[in-house]
């Protein structure tokens, strides 16, 4: 039985381990991007910012992200 719950447990962890949502409260327009088995998002965004040369409100931008395994809600 213990071996069951411990297995349930390491179960759940892993099937909600690939969805990722970024709420940073200290930086608003880090808010409500989503992303799934995604690169790691600080790296991402700062790579989008150097290569499009726009921030997160325009269209290159979020071109960029998605490719990077991350959506704008």
């Amino acid at each position: 039985m213990k071996r069951l719950l411990i297995l349930s447990a390491l179960s759940a962890a892993l099937m909600t381990s690939a969805c990722v949502t970024v709420i940073d409260a200290t930086d608003g327009d880090d808010f409500g991007w989503h992303g799934e088995n995604a690169q790691p998002f600080d790296a991402a965004r700062d790579a989008c910012r150097a290569s499009t040369g726009h921030g997160q409100r325009s269209e290159a931008f979020r071109e960029c992200m998605a490719a990077k395994g991350w959506t704008r809600s």
